[in-house]
């Protein structure tokens, strides 16, 4: 206890007599600045546990025989997004912009001329949160294409996201580009993330064409079940545990703690409600509560609300929540309809609810909102910034995969998608045990896995190609 004391004493004594210059240099600002910084980065950390999220959910909600093919999609996702958003994205989104539509310095990060850092004057922890978002606009289109896509041309589709369609669409927005100037609001994403991401989706899905077996011959989609429910069902909790950083570090400081609770309180109500507005469709509709579509639910509130999370009420969050809830569930089943197979339903979470969401701000926004009294003007602007953006990532990706398919090809051979793409693109299984059997392992037979399933869902190649 007196050697506590002695070395508190000391420590006391240093600060007291410490020079003047030191302590000129502690101000209010600086505490300040450094707050903001530690707050951004533990956001940013908080929105790279969403990769996780996704990964989980669409190996979840694919086959087992496409599950390592799944996990290296996503992590390749996260791995050249942040180096292609390093070299070229925030230079696009963030540089000194031409005509309000694109940066044209700052590449690298390196001769950004007008470009002042936002949170506590560091560049580098503004581009760590940034990329985290581009990242996630990415990966937002590998669930759509899952299970049929060439894995070396959907690493192109990150490249394009990354470094081309979504730093244009922020440059819009966040970048000081001409939907801001025209008082376009987009608090944290749902047109400049989820739509964008979902718009891509869905072009990309289109192009590629449907899984085999996924329509019958009179063109009626079928159900093809993932493997896994309880993997699917905890990537979306851990997404809605990153969204907390997602929506609260999009107040980029730590400066107005009474906003950050704001916007945290909405993305919670909202998320809830979308589970909740989900699972009740669904067992009003099927007879049943549908755990697949609970958890889009789920997500689907999130989307809605981030567009508006800041100047929305708690009333407001709710509703945006039970309507993308009940509409994430209707989205599904008509982009099925359309032909357009989606696995996990990214293109109705994120493409559709993120214009619901963007949409709803020009409704239920506080003091400018329809709803509120505040006439047609913000609303309308809301409506062209979903239709501008969505029309130029359409365009963009339609481009740039159209364009991979008629030359080095996208979709993986009827062989290789019947017998899952783990072997063929990666040489290795995610689940060896049940691709290969018991009799490959020492050991001897697991009872579990005398019975593998001929449907190829973790059956051998051989029984899958031959039943």
């Amino acid at each position: 206890m007196r050697k506590r004391l002695v070395v508190g004493s000391v420590c006391m004594a240093t600060v007291a007599v410490a020079s003047p210059a030191w302590a000129q240099e502690v101000t209010a600002e600086t505490v300040q600045a450094n707050l903001d910084i530690v707050f951004l980065a533990m956001a940013s950390a908080f929105v790279l546990l969403m990769h996780p999220g996704f990964a989980l959910l669409e190996c979840g909600f694919g086959r087992s025989k496409n599950a390592a093919h799944i996990i290296m999609k996503n992590l390749m996702t996260l791995c050249l997004g942040l180096m292609t958003y390093f070299a070229v994205g925030f230079a696009l989104m963030y540089g000194t912009q031409a005509a309000g539509l694109v940066g044209t310095d700052g590449f690298f990060l390196l001769g950004l001329a007008s470009y002042e850092p936002v949170t506590g004057g560091s560049l580098s922890i503004d581009f760590l949160f940034q990329a985290m978002f581009a990242a996630t606009a990415a990966t937002i289109v590998s669930g759509a294409c899952a299970e049929r896509m060439k894995f070396g041309p959907y690493l192109i589709v990150v490249v394009g996201m990354t470094g081309l369609v979504y730093p244009v669409i922020g440059a819009w927005k966040w970048g000081g580009g001409w939907l801001n100037d025209l008082g376009f609001l987009d608090f944290a994403g749902s047109t400049v993330v989820h739509l964008t991401g979902g718009v891509a989706a869905l072009v990309a899905a289109a192009i590629l064409g449907p899984r085999i077996g996924k329509y019958d011959a009179s063109g009626k989609p079928r159900a093809i079940p993932g493997h896994s429910v309880p993997l699917g069902v905890l990537g979306a909790l851990l997404l809605f545990f990153g969204w907390m950083g997602f929506n609260g570090g999009s107040t980029l400081g730590a400066g107005d703690g009474f906003l950050i609770a704001d916007v945290l309180v909405a993305t919670v109500l909202a998320g809830g409600a979308g589970g909740t507005a989900a699972a009740l469709y669904t067992r009003l509709r099927y007879g049943k509560y549908d755990v697949g579509m609970t958890a889009n639910g789920l997500l689907a509130g999130l989307v809605g609300v981030t567009a508006g999370a800041d100047v929305l009420n708690n009333l407001g969050a709710l509703a945006v929540g039970l309507i993308a809830g009940v509409v994430v569930v209707i989205a599904v089943g008509v982009v099925d309809r359309l032909g357009v197979d989606d696995p996990v339903g990214a293109v109705a979470v994120h493409g559709v609810c993120g214009a619901l969401g963007t949409v709803w701000v020009g409704l239920a926004h506080t003091t400018d909102g329809l709803l509120y009294g505040g006439g047609v003007r913000l609303l309308a602007v809301q409506v062209l910034g979903v239709v501008a953006a969505g029309a130029f990532v359409a365009l963009a990706t339609g481009l740039v995969v159209g364009a991979m398919r008629a030359t080095v090809g996208i979709r993986v051979t009827e062989q290789e998608e019947l017998e899952g793409l783990d072997i063929y693109e990666h040489g290795m299984y995610g689940y060896p045990e049940l691709a290969l059997g018991p009799q490959a392992f020492p050991g001897g037979p697991h009872p579990s896995l005398d019975h593998a399933d001929p449907s190829g869902v973790g059956a051998p190649p051989a029984r899958a190609m031959s039943e």
